[in-house]
């Protein structure tokens, strides 16, 4: 006797047939992730040796391109929840990596800057991350690279203000 196929109108066809969605490993926030992951893999080490993780030396790094930043701003420019920024905020104070001070505009509000401990630990990590940068390059190519920053980009662009994101990351 031939064996039927799984038949979902009696309930025994696997989930995933039964749900009209495109195939988990062609899920762009998936793929998205796995490409992320592949790429943090390479940093982890190097951040660890200087007892940094990656959500502190994002910080860092955001701090470092800017004079100073507001609290929710730097918030949304990392990519944190404001619970994990805070406690996040609160170690690298602790370890003198930042600077913390009321906005002369309102006192309510708080502003935060890399210190001088911050902007040397960050020379002392820069030659590592650069070489990463540079051997993930190699790998990948400069070309594709940079034209996948762009493509990114316009990824970004082109989703602005679609959908209610709150646009923190929903791993922390």
């Amino acid at each position: 006797m031939a064996k039927r196929p799984p038949d979902p109108a009696n309930g025994n066809a696997p989930v995933a047939r039964q749900v009209p969605m495109r195939d988990f490993s062609r899920s762009l926030p998936m793929s998205l992730l796995r490409a992320r992951e592949a790429v943090m893999r390479q940093f982890r080490p190097k951040l660890r040796e200087h007892g940094l993780t990656e959500q502190q030396w994002r910080i860092l790094r955001a701090l470092a391109a800017i004079e100073a930043a507001e609290v929710t701003e730097l918030a949304r420019t990392a990519f944190l929840l404001g619970p994990s920024l805070s406690r996040i905020l609160r170690d690298l104070e602790a370890r003198n990596l930042i600077e913390r001070r009321t906005a002369k505009s309102d006192q309510r509000r708080s502003m935060v800057s890399i210190s001088k401990d911050g902007v040397k630990l960050m020379a002392s990590v820069a030659p590592s991350s650069e070489a990463i940068y540079a051997e993930i390059t190699q790998r990948f190519g400069a070309r594709k690279l940079a034209e996948l920053q762009e493509m990114l980009g316009e990824l970004e662009q082109s989703l602005a203000g679609l959908g209610a994101a709150d646009g923190a990351s929903a791993e922390e």
